[in-house]
């Protein structure tokens, strides 16, 4: 008979008061039995920890504001499961997700084991769609990843304590978006092996619009740009921070400055190269489109498609660049934050 571990679910919370409900309610209608959920309030401004107190949970309250590295760190100081799962306060465990998380972690002991989002988000609108579908693809591409994500992480307890945990501090910046990812490789140089489990699943509450969906791409282009030169992996196939987003946003920079060099040089001819490189980009990012066609549809597939590889890769490229500067500035210049991630304490 397989084990049944105590798990604790660790989710920080800052002025979460949207979705905060959600999220622990669908932990609570879970089918796995043996497990507690642990809050650690970030100090926070609006209703949220009147919503938790209706919860039966571990809350936690920080004394002022400390960011997400610090209240997962202090969420699992206050656990007493044996497995730490940690999610977000905008994401919907599934049912049957602890219960993936218990048998997948005894396939592969002492390993960090991770999951993903639904390609169905919460919320049905186009950005959030968009989002999920794209997250869950690239993130399960790997069976051992290059990060594993904070939205859906297993991890033995006592080896999450013996790591140090997230980093606190200003490491490329405070609430970089990175964290999680700095988490990942320090356990890999530590010798754990990164498991990904595409069938352990949270629903993301996004709440995209068109502003929303252009300003966390820049976001996280930004940081994900100055810590990948700060760790010199710019260009290594990394979960979201795909090789293909990375080729998306290249080509696309560059068929527009073939349409400006033929508009500038009257050079009509120019223009014949862009067909090409679209095509060459259709095809590189050819598993990503079939999975919006599969999961949304034909007209959601081509408009996803569409803002993919104009609109979205702008904004990233937008990102990318706005943390080239960061990095030579805040970094190389500077150097205000730790550049590189650290190995694990002895």
């Amino acid at each position: 008979m397989q084990e049944e571990r105590f798990i604790s679910v660790v989710i920080p919370n800052r002025n979460g008061a949207a979705t905060i409900g959600k999220c622990l309610a669908a932990a609570m209608a879970s089918d796995y039995r043996r497990f507690e959920l642990v809050v650690v309030d970030d100090c926070s401004e609006d209703e949220s920890v009147e919503i938790i107190r209706g919860f039966p949970c571990r809350l936690v309250q920080l004394p002022k504001h400390m960011g997400v590295s610090k209240a997962r760190n202090q969420g699992a100081l206050a656990s007493r499961g044996e497995l730490l799962f940690f999610t977000d306060n905008d994401c919907l465990l599934e049912k049957d997700t602890l219960s993936l998380v218990n048998s997948k972690y005894s396939d592969y002991e002492g390993s960090v084991l991770g999951g993903t989002y639904t390609p169905v988000p919460h919320d049905r609108d186009f950005f959030s769609f968009f989002q999920s579908v794209f997250i869950n693809h690239f993130e399960t591409k790997l069976k051992e990843p290059d990060y594993v994500a904070a939205h859906a992480m297993a991890i033995d307890a006592r080896a999450f304590r013996r790591s140090g945990g997230f980093i606190e501090d200003y490491f490329v910046g405070f609430a970089a978006s990175v964290e999680d990812v700095e988490f990942s490789h320090r356990l890999r140089k530590a010798g754990y092996r990164l498991i990904m489990e595409p069938e352990i699943q949270v629903q993301h509450i996004f709440n995209f619009s068109l502003r929303r969906s252009l300003g966390n791409a820049v976001k996280k282009s930004r940081y994900w740009t100055m810590y990948s030169l700060s760790n010199k992996d710019l260009l290594r196939d990394s979960g979201a921070a795909s090789v293909e987003l990375k080729a998306n946003v290249f080509l696309f920079f560059l068929q527009f400055a073939i349409l400006m060099g033929a508009l500038g040089l009257e050079a009509g001819w120019l223009l014949a190269l862009g067909g090409p490189l679209a095509l060459f980009n259709l095809c590189l990012n050819r598993r990503l489109i079939r999975a919006w066609f599969g999961t949304g549809g034909v007209g959601f597939g081509a408009l996803a498609t569409l803002y993919y590889t104009t609109l979205y890769a702008l904004a990233v490229g937008v990102g990318a660049l706005v943390g080239v500067l960061g990095y030579l500035w805040s970094v190389k210049l500077l150097r205000r934050y730790r550049s590189c991630t650290q190995g694990l304490p002895t």
